[in-house]
């Protein structure tokens, strides 16, 4: 099979597979559905390009997991990641209006209801990995929460609020979007790897390089894409950045090399999976999606 075919077979699969596992997570749509459980469901089906939960597969096929076992892990970055776009798309943070194409979650339930929602995906996401048939179900709650928390997810947010207006240099940069995009990408991976087979340490390095590498990039891609994409190509607000005043790789490098930056960072990212060999063939795959793609 043509190898790019075969990248587009798995990694569709892969994502119908996930949406089926939200779905089934989700609270049911059945008569008596109330608004917070419409909502949650609004905010995490039907729309994204499903990047966490696919790095999730690919790095447990590196530790030769069952697809059933990285269930968990797949739907629950993803509730962490969906619950994290219906907060930073709220009035008091980035105050947008489209995400995936349609109105954001507080557009169309109200700011109230759209902060319950978060909440609950939030909530449902560490239920999801504590009752799955995970190794150590406590240790992956612990590394999930890390990821989210002060000293990723949230503490990136709570530097990139405070940074409107403000230059960053490149290091600065680069931290405040290693916790706020990179990290939970790194927990993707690290969650995935968790779920089949031990790794022995240098493997979970070359793992973890990786994560590093390929979560920058995402993010460097997404700073170039906010400039040149529009709204229709990429589900969201475009430009916004820019008319915010927030820092970003485009507007410390210019985009010429802010896309340099992400072509050496997949490159690197090549370069950590090649001890794992053949087995690490979908996260080559990803990076090279990651850093290619228009949306």
């Amino acid at each position: 099979m043509n190898p790019d075919l075969a990248w587009q077979v798995w990694s569709e699969e892969r994502q119908h597979r996930v949406e089926h596992v939200l779905d089934r997570l989700l609270p049911s749509v059945e008569s008596g559905a109330t608004s917070l459980h419409r909502a949650m469901r609004y905010a995490v089906l039907g729309g994204g390009k499903r990047v966490r939960p696919l790095l999730a597969y690919a790095a447990g096929e590196v530790a030769g997991a069952d697809p059933d076992v990285a269930d968990a892990a797949a739907a629950a970055v993803e509730l962490i990641h969906a619950y994290s776009l219906v907060h930073d798309d709220l009035p008091a943070m980035d105050n947008d209006t489209l995400r995936r194409g349609k109105p954001t979650c507080h557009v169309a339930f109200g700011e109230a209801m759209a902060l319950l929602a978060g909440d609950a995906l939030q909530a449902l996401a560490f239920d999801a990995l504590a009752r799955a048939r995970l190794p150590d179900p406590g240790a992956a709650c612990a590394l999930l929460a890390e990821a989210a928390g002060e000293h990723g997810m949230a503490g990136g947010q709570a530097i990139d609020l405070e940074a409107v207006g403000r230059t960053l240099d490149l290091a600065e940069l680069e931290t405040m979007h290693r916790m706020k995009t990179g990290a939970l990408i790194r927990a993707a991976v690290r969650l995935g790897a968790a779920c089949g087979r031990p790794l022995a340490a240098p493997a979970l390095a070359a793992l973890d390089a990786y994560a590093q590498a390929a979560g920058l990039a995402f993010q460097v891609v997404d700073d170039v894409l906010d400039v040149e994409g529009s709204a229709e190509t990429l589900g969201k607000t475009a430009g916004k950045d820019a008319l915010q005043a927030k820092p970003t790789f485009v507007s410390l490098l210019g985009p010429a090399a802010a896309k340099a930056r992400a072509e050496a960072l997949r490159r690197e990212a090549h370069a950590a999976l090649a001890p794992l060999g053949g087995a690490a063939r979908r996260l080559a795959e990803l990076a090279d999606w990651i850093v290619l793609r228009q949306r």
